[in-house]
């Protein structure tokens, strides 16, 4: 882990609090969404208590909006927190949760399944936000090695995510589900289904931080009114081991963030935060620890970075994918960049 995170974990923040009228909000076809989420991945080295833990700890120092899977497992853990905090006095009209189908759930009665299921666990009766977690329905087993392989994995398949995605237009018209999205998707694939669904999606989850910018699909999203939300947006520096490759960077390493960090004399994953929030990315960084969570949530309510900081951070895109998702790769594939279509056509 790098030293720059370490420094982070100390000196407890749980105190204060943000008055919930200086969060930004973001417009969506339904309801209003905080620019700036809590993720709820811990991957394997985040219990589900530590997590829902967490998951309380955020409500209080005032974030309202938390992005959440079944497929992280702790969809239960913190349906009794969110429970909690909707005791406590916060209305559910407040709250903005997200959630999302994996890739063994496609089929129209699985993704039903599977939204009534995330429904229960999370103790609530409509989802904010529901993604297509992956574009395809290949999956693996949890904690797996980078090189196993799916014998039953193959090339995307448009009629099967279509499937998938008219399944999530009828839990929106049966009103589960208020906004609908995507995840994971590339330009080609995004394009594809725009043309064929009833629903635009409205919004498309993807990797984004300030080594891998994505400009063209986030550029795409924006144009298309569809909300860029950002995972790993400070780089992911807590990963395991075993989603590393030598050619990875580290966004909170750079000089140029660094510099703008001692500049504003904060963390340099506040930038990061910051540089997300202004080029108009929902963040969703996930942190256990009170100081950094609510930094996270300040970072989007003051001193913003000036048009010179940004055009600086715009040049240090180093096209560093981070979440490669060899796992899904099946048998007979080149490598991971055959998951992303990198020359604008969808692998086959």
């Amino acid at each position: 882990m790098s030293a720059y995170y370490q420094s982070m974990n100390t000196s407890p923040e749980s105190s204060k609090k943000i008055e919930q009228e200086l969060i930004p909000m973001i417009p969506m076809r339904h309801g209003k969404m905080p620019v700036i989420g809590m993720g709820t991945f811990g991957s394997d080295h985040v219990s589900n208590e530590q997590m829902a833990d967490a998951v309380l700890g955020a409500a209080e120092v005032g974030y309202r909006h938390f992005d959440c899977a079944e497929v992280y497992g702790n969809e239960a853990e913190i349906g009794a927190s969110l429970e909690q905090v909707m005791t406590s006095g916060v209305a559910r009209e407040d709250l903005w949760i997200n959630s999302k189908v994996w890739n063994n759930h496609h089929t129209a009665k699985d993704v039903i399944d599977a939204c009534k299921r995330s429904l229960d666990d999370l103790r609530i009766d409509y989802i904010d936000l529901y993604f297509v977690h992956w574009p395809f329905r290949n999956f693996h087993a949890p904690f797996c090695d980078v090189d196993a392989r799916n014998p039953d994995s193959h090339p995307y398949v448009h009629r099967e995510l279509m499937e998938t995605w008219e399944a999530l237009e009828f839990l929106h018209g049966e009103g589960l589900i208020k906004n609908i999205g995507t995840s994971n998707m590339t330009l080609p694939k995004l394009e594809l289904l725009i043309k064929d669904a009833s629903i635009k999606p409205d919004a498309n989850e993807m990797e984004l931080h300030p080594h891998f910018q994505q400009p063209e699909l986030l550029e795409y999203c924006i144009r298309q009114e569809i909300q860029p939300i950002g995972y790993c947006p400070l780089g992911s520096p807590g990963r395991p081991e075993r989603d590393r490759t030598s050619d990875d960077t580290t966004d909170i390493e750079d000089p140029v963030i660094v510099q703008i960090a001692t500049a504003h004399n904060v963390h340099p994953a506040i930038i990061c935060i910051k540089w997300a929030h202004q080029t108009g990315i929902a963040p969703i960084p996930m942190s256990t620890n009170p100081r950094n969570y609510y930094a996270n949530l300040k970072a989007v309510t003051e001193d913003p970075l000036t048009e010179e900081e940004m055009k600086s951070i715009s040049a240090i895109d180093k096209n560093c994918r981070l979440i490669k998702g060899q796992v899904f790769l099946w048998e007979g594939a080149t490598s991971w960049e055959d998951l992303w279509d990198l020359d604008g056509t969808i692998t086959r």
